[in-house]
């Protein structure tokens, strides 16, 4: 079968055809529309078409706005009848020639499906104008052929239909208007492909700035095919009944291999229904509920872990008090000793609140314990280590003690003994393990000797350090002061 060269056919054919890319730029003529125009193709094809026929009064709203309603919605577009001069050549005279054009725009998609070009196929009717006018003069001047009739009133018709069109235009661009700023995301679907025929600014924000008109659901957000989307828009389609969801999780493509992105959304599908009483299409409405739902999540985590630190806390304060009185029998030592620990505790709970209890840094723990005793005594140095909450508080525990201890019978209990605490931190055996060496020295206090026996403050520290941070302790007893050296497991920072 012998192919169609339908280049040749667009160049034959009797009535002005051109085409114009996105930019508005001529593609394309045909042999008709340069003789229309006044204009060879050499002068047509790569110019604007505005700037070479230049209007700014209403006929060059009306034919841009055409222009436009073609490339955004994909479907074509009729002005029925529009005055639009034309400049003439030079070699004719020049100035501008009044004339009357019928023109139809229609979509030229590429391969991705997006709207690429524009046709135009183009009718001058200005003779028809000419002859409605002498029918109409008042000396009673008469179309010279009477089969004009016809014609004149195919113009009249034009007309009519071109004010109606624009009516109705007029409409759509004030319902345009009124949605594509509304700050809930809308959009209107068309057929049983679910075409987009409009979406407003929050829709197209919430799908990443993608031109989604004139292309279906599936193929503008083909990552909602599989989540459930699109059987919801056919059940609606298929039955007239209205869905809707309330934080529904929907992940959305953010292009190139970024991971999608996560949101959740309230929305109804409303059915649209044509003048015959079927389903035509369906009316998407909602609102982008991600912030509000992640903070009700996080607002329960913070609950759920506030309910866990609680009973942690508490578990601590039972504990303290339990050795604490088996340790310090006198009821008035008892409480001075148990009202010391539970400020302790205080201190450290007070930085992670202010960290959201996210955690604490291991300098500002210890500090927290020294300061005091007085800060030209202390010193503590080492790298920045970021602490859990629960390994804040064992920390700070165990810093506690040592600087109690210090203050009743080390370093601190004279004028001029210091405490240096020092540390480093290197990667553990295992994945994600940091372990952390921490070395409490007292220098400048009484002599030191081992005690007789082990106190409750030892064996707290010795409990810590094993049980909460899964590590060692070590206290040498140097005639210089102590030496307490912690070798104990922290989790990934």
């Amino acid at each position: 079968m012998k192919r169609i060269d339908f280049l040749a056919l667009f160049e034959v054919l009797p009535s002005p055809h051109m085409v114009l890319d996105r930019e508005l730029r001529f593609v394309g003529v045909n042999a008709a529309y340069e003789k229309a125009v006044l204009r060879s193709r050499e002068e047509l094809v790569g110019q604007v078409i505005f700037d070479l026929f230049p209007n700014e009064g209403d006929a060059g709203r009306r034919l841009r706005a055409s222009f436009e309603r073609v490339f955004a919605t994909g479907e074509s577009d009729t002005l029925a009848y529009i005055h639009y001069e034309i400049p003439r050549p030079a070699d004719q005279g020049g100035g501008m020639e009044d004339r009357y054009w019928t023109a139809v725009h229609v979509p030229i998609r590429g391969a991705s499906g997006e709207v690429e070009f524009l046709l135009q196929n183009t009718v001058d009717v200005t003779e028809l104008q000419r002859l409605q006018r002498a029918a109409s003069l008042p000396i009673g001047i008469a179309p010279e052929a009477g089969a004009a009739t016809g014609g004149l009133e195919l113009l009249q018709r034009a007309q009519e239909a071109e004010r109606a069109h624009r009516t109705l235009l007029d409409q759509s661009d004030d319902f345009r208007r009124l949605f594509a700023q509304a700050p809930g995301f809308m959009a209107v679907l068309s057929g049983p492909e679910h075409l987009f025929t409009f979406a407003n600014d929050a829709y197209e924000a919430l799908v990443g700035g993608r031109q989604v008109v004139g292309r279906t659901v599936a193929e503008a957000l083909p990552e909602v095919v599989g989540q459930g989307f699109v059987d919801m828009l056919d059940a609606v389609y298929r039955t007239g009944i209205a869905a809707s969801a309330t934080g529904r999780r929907i992940l959305l493509s953010q292009g190139d291999n970024s991971p999608p992105l996560e949101r959740f959304l309230d929305f109804t599908y409303q059915p649209i229904y044509s003048a015959d009483g079927a389903v035509s299409g369906v009316f998407v409405q909602g609102a982008d509920r991600t912030e509000s739902v992640r903070a009700a999540e996080r607002q329960k985590t913070l609950v759920d872990e506030l309910n866990h630190r609680v009973k942690n806390s508490l578990a601590t304060v039972q504990s303290i008090a339990a050795q604490t009185f088996r340790a310090t029998p006198d009821p008035a030592a008892f409480r001075q000793a148990f009202e010391a620990r539970l400020m302790a505790l205080s201190n450290v709970q007070n930085l992670l609140t202010d960290a959201s209890w996210i955690g604490a840094d291991l300098a500002e723990v210890l500090l927290a314990e020294l300061k005091p005793h007085g800060e030209s005594r202390i010193s503590v140095s080492g790298p920045p280590v970021r602490l859990s909450a629960p390994e804040a508080l064992s920390l700070a525990m165990v810093g506690h003690e040592l600087a109690t201890n210090a203050a009743k019978y080390g370093a601190l209990s004279t004028g001029d003994g210091k405490v240096s605490v020092t540390w480093d931190l290197t990667v553990g055996d295992r994945v994600g393990e940091r372990r952390l060496r921490l070395i409490w020295t007292e220098r400048g206090g009484p002599t030191v000797t081992a005690p007789a026996r082990e106190g409750f403050g030892s064996r707290l520290i010795a409990r810590t350090a094993a049980h909460d941070l899964g590590g060692t302790s070590e206290a040498r007893f140097e005639p210089e002061g102590l030496v307490q050296i912690l070798d104990v497991v922290l989790t990934a920072d």
